[in-house]
């Protein structure tokens, strides 16, 4: 008989976050609501300036989403039908999403094992065999920036942009360069589970080019330059007055989180060391990986999470299905084994609690767990 903890340690702790803020977040909104100014604005102006100097470019613009910000990144250098973009099939949808929905192809290439990222030395054959590949688009997942150097190479050599999805990387680095300034474009996702997350939906846009700043702005309001007058046929992303007043609150903040995910990775993988399981392990040029999520991987995966739901411990698995096997995809061809990599971490891979406000006794009785499952499956052996 299987028996279930009473002790609850959930995988994110929202309401924890919250109650250290409440007060500044709630005087902000109650601002911002009898200001009656919900649309842009102030807020938001102000909120851009903060993001672009703290990710190290000239510009940032608010948008409604993450997702929308790869969509309008997109946009704004012109890609669509008959456009091919490079991208990882190990990442969530709204990466391939948002180019399928410009209308144009995401083409994949396999990650690396230790980094979860587009393994650079994928991508000559690739896009040799792809010559309409007009733009690449690598993920820096879970909170470290993936290789970009070689990537950029590439890109540069047959004159096409990179867009850094860098959803779930704020504040990461690349040999000491902020996600989000490194490609032509960055993209962020403020939704709540995010190391900067909103109360709701929200995102933003990177750049250090003017003319492409303008544009993006232009297309989040329907490509409108001036009032009634469109350049461009865009959509309606717009980052809520609201959304930016609660995370300018919880930006001052975000550094110290931060260095609280750093710590607790760094517990884990001390109390972890010996057992037998795969660990995350920053490459050389990851100078700062903020740890989005801390993934572990194992083989027997779906056997830890249940023993882990039974001591009370909240997990997660970032993903069960690689992006080439989703039903929507099928018209690509692609079967299983096509990107074995992928395949192979989506069997593996299980994202433990790593927030900032999780206690360290919590995880030591996580890795206790942990431990415990493996002495079990080794004294079966």
């Amino acid at each position: 008989m299987t028996t279930i903890s009473e002790k609850q340690i959930p995988l994110l702790d929202l309401k924890a976050q919250h109650k250290t803020i409440r007060e500044e977040v709630l005087a902000e909104l109650v601002r911002v609501v009898d200001s009656q100014r919900f649309i842009l604005g102030e807020e938001v102006k102000k909120f851009e300036a903060e993001i672009a100097a703290y990710c190290g470019t000239k510009f940032a613009v608010g948008c409604a989403s993450g997702s929308d910000g790869l969509i309008l990144a997109l946009m704004a250098i012109e890609i669509g039908p008959g456009d091919e973009v490079l991208t990882t099939p190990y990442t969530f949808f709204a990466t391939a999403g948002a180019i399928s929905r410009v209308g144009a192809v995401p083409v994949f290439v396999d990650v690396e094992e230790d980094t979860f990222n587009l393994d650079a030395g994928q991508m000559a054959d690739v896009l040799a065999a792809h010559p309409k590949i007009r733009a690449i688009m690598p993920v820096h997942l879970f909170g470290a920036c993936a290789d970009m150097d070689p990537i950029l190479k590439m890109a540069g050599e047959r004159g096409i942009p990179v867009i850094e999805d860098a959803a779930q990387a704020i504040g990461a680095e690349y040999k000491g360069r902020r996600a989000g300034s490194i490609g032509r474009i960055g993209a962020f996702s403020f939704f709540p589970s995010k190391n900067l997350g909103g109360y709701g939906d929200g995102g933003m846009v990177t750049t250090d080019d003017a003319s492409l700043a303008d544009r993006l702005a232009a297309l989040r309001v329907h490509g409108r330059t001036g009032k009634y007058f469109h350049q461009w046929i865009g959509v309606n992303s717009r980052l809520d007055a609201l959304q930016a007043a609660v995370l300018a609150v919880k930006f001052r903040y975000l550094d110290v989180w931060t260095a609280g995910r750093q710590k607790n990775a760094d517990r884990y993988r001390a109390k972890l060391a010996s057992v037998d399981i795969i660990l995350p392990q920053p490459s050389d040029y990851q100078t700062r990986h903020v740890y989005n999520q801390f993934v572990v991987r194992s083989s027997r995966r779906d056997e830890l999470q249940t023993h882990l739901k039974n001591a009370g411990i909240g997990s997660e698995v970032y993903y069960p299905l690689p992006l080439h096997l989703q039903p929507c995809y099928a018209d690509l061809g692609h079967g299983k084994g096509d990107f074995p990599v992928s395949e192979r971490l989506a069997e593996e891979s299980l994202a433990l609690p790593i927030h900032s406000e999780i206690a360290a006794e919590d995880i030591d009785y996580i890795s206790d767990a942990i431990r415990s499952f493996h002495a079990c499956e080794s004294s079966r052996l």
